[in-house]
């Protein structure tokens, strides 16, 4: 049976991804630290990696600045990239963002090294660019704890994890593509208006501020810098049906 390993399984999107393998009938492996992997050292890659057919690099860091984000991802994709020639894992899948090699934003450099490094690597391999997620919205607000909730001004293409996870699978079981479509939901939204439906959804009165991103990638955002390029790849789920489906509290 085929055996497909998730970097930063236990992730907001890993473990999409990993039930995503499931209803494949698929077997996942789950790369994170509580199952005793560390992507930044490499301690317990190639034990994690034995008999792997193909990986789904999902793995993630919070960093607001440049430095951690590009070292992040410098030091977990070139370590899974050496142990996954190691196991002669036949497909690497990475996950990255639309946009992320147009908007400067300082998390959005450290995708393009993670990119970078994909690309020239030993491994056969796809790039998978998304949208924002529909959950996206929610973090946000997450981040605000008061009556006013602070969210970034922009313009986006919001995809449905869970189908998006699908996606990946099926990606990963086919032959290496190089760079893929982008992928995207099917309308364009601005964040903080998602961020209000979300929390007229969820019966609060928090005022939502929107935020302009400042400087050269403010100006990146606004001229469509988030959006899908032509051909790409659209997922049905609207976020509307997303809010339906979703019991949020």
């Amino acid at each position: 049976m085929t055996t497909i390993a998730v970097a930063g399984g236990t992730g907001a999107l890993g473990r999409q991804v990993v039930d995503a393998v499931r209803r494949r009938d698929l077997t996942p492996r789950v790369i994170a630290r509580s199952q005793g992997v560390d992507l930044t050292t490499g301690e317990g890659l190639d034990e994690a990696l034995a008999g792997v057919d193909a990986v789904i690099d999902a793995s993630n860091v919070v960093a607001l600045r440049a430095k951690p984000a590009i070292a992040f991802f410098d030091a977990a994709t070139g370590h899974l990239l050496a142990a996954g020639e190691r196991a002669g894992v036949r497909h690497h899948v990475a996950v990255s963002i639309v946009g992320c090699d147009r908007v400067d934003l300082p998390y959005y450099l450290g995708k393009r090294r993670q990119e970078e490094l994909v690309r020239s690597g030993p491994v056969p391999w796809t790039i998978v660019r998304a949208t924002q997620f529909h959950e996206f919205a929610g973090q946000m607000l997450e981040r605000s704890r008061g009556p006013v909730a602070l969210v970034p001004d922009m313009l986006s293409q919001p995809v449905a994890a869970r189908q998006m996870a699908d996606h990946l699978v099926a990606v990963a079981v086919g032959e290496p593509l190089g760079l893929a479509p982008d992928v995207a939901g099917p309308e364009q939204h601005q964040i903080p208006d998602l961020a209000r439906r979300l929390l007229g959804h969820r019966g609060k009165r928090t005022k939502v501020v929107a935020v302009p991103l400042p400087g050269k990638a403010g100006r990146q955002v606004a001229d469509g810098g988030l959006l899908p390029g032509d051909g790409a790849t659209i997922l049905a789920q609207t976020y509307d049906e997303w809010l339906a489906a979703h019991s949020v509290g």
